[in-house]
């Protein structure tokens, strides 16, 4: 113990004694963590923020979407699947991007074409006002119901009820607004817009409807209900591979095996970096060596033993390497919040990707500081002692 701690007592001095050689030196290993960490926590933050948005969906609700192009079903098709009694409501929705213009004031937003189940299935709530209802559909009202964020970017308030906006060559009154919903990677939950689906089917000139939730009558009905829809939009299609169904936990277990690949991608693509600061390690302990010859041979010659020498140098390799995790870990996570205000997202540090790394940091110095290691404790003090 005493020898290890002599060992790294002049690791420690000899790594202050050359400060800027070896910050440069810990540079790659800096740079490696950093981009393990940030790389994977905005990979696992990202899929947490996904999983919740579909869990807060519901686990009883299935998504219909028609795959191909050719196959165009109006929302009445879609309305019979509500003759099961697995099946508790049926929302199909058409969704056109467009730009919503009050006064000056300006967004870009997401206008969804929508019955009067939309909300129920697929589980929204109202701030104040009220939801789209049958009669704005017979009658094709230009009726609205704004997202949080519309509401702030066109209006500034969210007393927004009777106002109006224009969108798509259109103006709409504001009947509703929508409870705040947040983020999540495919951007603003809040940016969205609830029009008749009779109006949206005008803005688009097309009554071809290509996605629909079907909320099953119970989480028990979830399976007989995805059988029936199969069943019915087979039916409808004539083809099974021109629609998908997908329940919640579908997606959720396909989003997790999608995003764990992901990540392993990530942190792989980012680990090279790691290796390349082990490489600069090795290169700079290797000039070590041939700078220190003469104290090699000094301590050799008053009965330092081969495994003495190696070991202080591989100490020395291992308080690089772990000196730059470390401060990889402090700049990642002041990156992670830097990145996390400007993005204005909620992420998190995963831990597991930061442990692992600060672990291969630690074999890094050690495979690394291997060779020069050794190549320090065979010399002999004749010969190290000559080469000054």
């Amino acid at each position: 113990m005493t020898m290890f701690l002599n060992s790294l007592r002049l690791a420690i001095r000899s790594t202050l004694a050359n400060k800027m050689r070896s910050f440069l030196t810990m540079l790659g290993i800096i740079i490696g963590v950093m981009s393990v960490i940030v790389l994977v926590s905005i990979a696992q933050s990202t899929t947490s923020s996904i999983t919740s948005a579909i869990s807060s969906m519901g686990s009883d609700l299935l998504t219909v979407t028609i795959t191909d192009e050719d196959v165009t079903l109006s929302a009445d098709d879609y309305m019979s699947l509500e003759d099961y009694d697995s099946i508790a409501g049926v929302a199909p929705y058409l969704t056109v991007s467009s730009t919503a213009r009050y006064g000056s004031n300006y967004t870009t937003v997401s206008a969804i074409g929508v019955t009067e189940e939309y909300m129920d299935v697929a589980g929204l709530d109202l701030e104040s006002g009220r939801a789209i209802a049958s009669s704005d559909l017979d009658w094709r009202t230009n009726v609205a119901v704004i997202g949080t964020e519309v509401a702030g970017e066109l209006y500034e308030s969210y007393d927004v009820l009777g106002k109006t906006f224009t969108m798509s060559g259109k103006t709409f009154t504001i009947i509703g607004l929508l409870a705040e919903s947040g983020s999540n990677s495919s951007g603003s939950l809040d940016s969205r817009i609830l029009i008749p689906l009779t109006v949206a089917e005008r803005v688009a000139d097309s009554t071809a409807i290509t996605t629909c939730y079907v909320k099953a009558a119970s989480v028990n009905d979830v399976d007989m209900a995805q059988a029936l829809t199969e069943y019915k939009m087979l039916l409808l299609t004539r083809d099974e591979d021109t629609y998908e169904v997908y329940n919640m936990s579908e997606l959720l277990d396909t989003l997790d095996d999608v995003m764990s690949t992901l990540s392993l991608m990530l942190g792989g693509i980012a680990a090279i970096s790691l290796l390349v600061g082990g490489i600069g390690i090795m290169n700079i302990m290797l000039v070590s060596v041939a700078e220190r010859t003469r104290e090699i041979g000094i301590r050799k010659a008053i009965g330092a033993r081969r495994s003495h020498i190696m070991m202080q140098f591989l100490i020395e390799a291992c308080v690089l390497s772990i000196l730059g995790g470390l401060l990889g870990l402090g700049l990642s996570a002041l990156g992670l919040q830097i990145f996390a205000m400007v993005a204005d997202m909620t992420i998190a540090m995963e831990w597991r990707a930061a442990i692992a790394a600060l672990v291969f940091c630690i074999v890094i110095g050690m495979v690394f500081g291997s060779y020069p290691a050794a190549k320090a404790s065979k010399m002999t003090p004749i010969d190290a002692l000559q080469r000054n």
